[in-house]
């Protein structure tokens, strides 16, 4: 049949794909508009396929709410400048929307879900691939649910570098909870509280802090003494009941929840391409290789 103007601008619009690829798409389907679109999914396959070996290491974090479940998820781009792209944060939001609803229990589980628009996951984020031109992928994401009596803090620093997503027990204060989960975005902890630190941890930094006191000619026999009390530093850095608190520093993080009438049950904290190593890139290059595309 012949392939109009109209047909071609229609799935240049569902698609995002270049005006010839869906000419030809059109062609080779005899201008059936969903064989067209699964035929250039297919292209974006390929075309994701030949990205597998970049890295990326930039992207976004996001966190979506809904009752009592929450998602916090990161996606990844190869440039900054994809992460401020409407169709990369519409990627994100779908994925979100999709992960709060079916809660598969991995990145790999979820790349084989269906998603509404009837296809997988790994299918939809390679369409948008072929679409934005960068590797593009679900790094991570955590699902977190809880009781009518707790509350959900989420926060985005720098419009999602850093997300945080805390869930406070025993105060439905969603405010507070978003103040915790702030202040975990500034100063990143590891844990909630001191007995999430392993024995073997707490071992491992006593017997560096004892050699060092050792090393600064200390006498043996207050050693042990200084060792402990510079061990609760250790946990005031680790420990976010211990820390005090970004916005009101006479007060440990514990004792203002605990102000609240509640308790810190977990918080998830993703950073952008944290243990990615990064490829070092000439900055003008990199702008230059977007005004090209």
């Amino acid at each position: 049949m012949a392939i109009t103007a109209q047909m071609v601008k229609e799935l240049r619009e569902k698609t995002g794909a270049g005006m010839m690829d869906c000419k030809k798409a059109l062609q080779e389907t005899d201008g059936d508009m969903e064989k067209a679109i699964d035929f250039l999914r297919e292209k974006g396959i390929a075309k994701a396929a030949k990205k597998g070996d970049r890295i990326a290491a930039e992207g976004l974090t996001s966190v979506k709410i809904d009752g009592n479940s929450a998602v916090i998820l990161e996606v990844n781009s190869e440039t900054d400048f994809v992460s401020k792209n409407e169709g990369f944060q519409t990627l994100v939001k779908e994925l979100a929307d999709h992960l709060l609803a079916n809660k598969p229990a991995s990145v790999e589980e979820a790349a084989a879900q269906t998603m509404a628009n009837g296809a997988t996951v790994e299918a939809h984020i390679n369409a948008a691939i072929a679409k934005i031109g960068e590797k593009l992928s679900l790094r991570r994401f955590e699902v977190k649910t809880k009781t009518d009596n707790d509350a959900f803090g989420a926060y985005l620093h720098m419009g999602g570098r850093i997300g945080v997503l805390t869930v406070l027990e025993g105060t439905t204060d969603e405010d507070a909870a978003k103040d915790v989960s702030m202040h975990i975005a500034a100063l990143n902890p590891k844990y909630v509280s001191r007995d999430e630190v392993s024995q073997d941890e707490v071992e491992r930094e006593r017997e560096v802090l004892t050699q060092q006191a050792l090393n600064e000619g200390k006498p043996e026999n207050i050693v042990a003494k200084m060792v402990e009390g510079r061990l609760s530093k250790y946990f005031e850095e680790v420990c976010v009941n211990d820390q005090a608190f970004v916005k009101n520093p006479d007060q440990k993080v514990g004792k203002f929840v605990e102000s609240k009438g509640g308790k810190i049950r977990e918080f998830v904290r993703f950073e952008v391409g944290e243990g990615i190593e990064k490829r070092e890139d000439n900055f003008a290059e990199e702008v230059m290789s977007q005004v090209k595309k």
